[in-house]
């Protein structure tokens, strides 16, 4: 599990491993992608802390920092101009006192519309074709057009 915890006590919690939960990895993927730009601490599953500034953050919950500090267990902090983590390496991430969960948490992305056809039917085999709809075709119909027009000349001229 993955906890997000800001240091007022405020915690979203996340299970990214063992029964993964696609709809709560998203949902932890875009809160975490609207803090590009803030300095967050996080601790990675080896108990190694990490505090540097999010420049962005993919679907893998993979996060890429600038201006960081690297703190191996019980060794002296080494200092990075940037660092990439994998996302499956990380235990939590502290927010900054200033983030405001209320905002941050709400899912303003825009929602991906159900296909036209059910998936299996008909309808969208042929819709994947390209089936069913006029227009296209350029330079495939013109060819043929010329050659069916050929074709027909020549077999008029055959017969006379």
């Amino acid at each position: 599990a993955v906890l997000i915890r800001s240091p007022k006590g405020e915690a979203v919690r996340a299970d990214v491993v063992g029964g993964l939960d696609r709809s709560l990895t998203m949902k932890l993927n875009r809160f975490l992608g609207k803090m590009v730009n803030e300095t967050v601490t996080m601790e990675l599953k080896n108990g190694t802390q990490v505090s540097g500034t999010i420049t962005a953050v993919d679907s893998s919950m993979n996060t890429h920092l600038k201006q960081v500090k690297v703190t191996v267990r019980h060794k002296n902090p080494v200092s990075m101009a940037y660092l990439s983590i994998r996302g499956a390496n990380i235990r939590y991430v502290i927010l900054p006192d200033h983030a405001d969960l209320n905002i941050l948490l709400i899912d303003d992305a825009p929602k991906q519309n159900p296909p036209k056809y059910p998936a299996g039917s008909k309808k969208a085999k042929k819709a994947a074709a390209g089936g069913g709809g006029g227009g296209g075709g350029g330079d495939r119909d013109r060819d043929r057009d010329r050659d069916r027009d050929r074709d027909r000349d020549r077999d008029r001229d055959r017969r006379r």
